[in-house]
């Protein structure tokens, strides 16, 4: 039996990707010999969809962790430079308080010289 536009859509999908799993691997090459053949009967569809499903879950799981330990990490890095902004604000008004002293000094140095 001839593969439905929405199956034949799936496998184009999962086609695209850089698949490196064995398992998954396999399931995708016997679906598109079967898409191709017009041999796709209900047993590999479901065979077929239960693989994409293990593989991607997996996949997105994956995904969402590494997206969680990335946003937490771009939030310690934007305390640290919030933090540094914050510093350097205050080593700029310390610069700021001793050359007004400093020239201060240099006017009551040179005013009585």
């Amino acid at each position: 039996m001839p593969a439905d536009p929405s199956l034949r859509d799936l496998v184009s999908r999962v086609g695209a990707f850089h698949i490196t799993d064995a398992a998954m691997k396999r399931a995708q090459q016997a679906i598109e010999t079967a898409v191709e053949k017009g041999e796709v009967d209900a047993g590999a569809q479901q065979a077929y969809r239960n693989a994409v499903r293990r593989y991607f879950e997996s996949f997105d799981r994956e995904a969402r962790a590494h997206l969680r330990d990335v946003d937490r990490r771009l939030e310690h890095t934007n305390q640290v430079v919030f933090n540094l902004t914050a510093e350097r604000g205050v080593a700029v008004k310390r610069i700021e308080a001793t050359q007004s002293v400093l020239s201060t000094l240099a006017g009551v140095e040179g005013s009585t010289a």
